[in-house]
């Protein structure tokens, strides 16, 4: 009789272990690779306000080379202001995305397209605070070959607002509802 218990506890126990390790989602290479490089995945983090109509930010960015990765943090700062907004924190309050429509990339796609082109007009947008390359906790080597970089930037938020405006992308704040 107790070993009929110690054995059932034991298969209890041994179906147990295999339910939750079955519960685990695992992901592939590709489906991990596909998060990462999103066009929706920004880390953005508040740092203040800067100078009337700014926001200043660190922003983190991906790439082989740390040159990479700077530039795509400065894309990232630019249009994480476009399409998501940033959170509030260190003394600011939260800030909504200039663009409410959530499909306005994919309808503008040509726009953007041309808009984060290297070189492209968003460089006007934008302002690195940070001298030189980043270094210490701001630049790590995910693996053999990504870096993750931050940066500090100063995105000019009014004049951003203003140009997607004049572009005709964005609804002016006049317009009402």
């Amino acid at each position: 009789m107790k070993t009929l218990r110690y054995l059932s506890l034991f298969l209890v126990f041994l179906f147990a272990i295999g339910h939750m390790s079955n519960a685990q989602e695992r992901y592939s290479r590709k489906e991990k690779k596909a998060h990462y490089s999103s066009n929706y995945n920004y880390e953005v983090q508040i740092m203040g306000v800067g100078q009337d109509g700014t926001k200043v930010m660190k922003v983190w960015g991906f790439g082989r080379r740390v040159e990479d990765a700077v530039i795509e943090a400065k894309m990232n700062a630019v249009a994480s202001v476009i399409f998501k907004g940033i959170p509030g924190g260190h003394g600011a309050a939260a800030t909504p995305a200039i663009l409410t429509d959530p499909n306005a990339g994919d309808k503008h796609a040509e726009y953007f397209e041309t808009f984060f082109s290297p070189g492209g007009k968003y460089l006007q947008f934008i302002t690195m605070t940070t001298d030189g390359m980043p270094s210490g906790q701001d630049r790590l080597q995910i693996d053999r070959r990504t870096y993750k970089v931050a940066i500090y930037a100063q995105v000019m938020y009014d004049a951003l607002r203003k140009q997607l405006e004049a572009d005709g992308i964005a609804r002016s704040l006049s317009t009402g509802f």
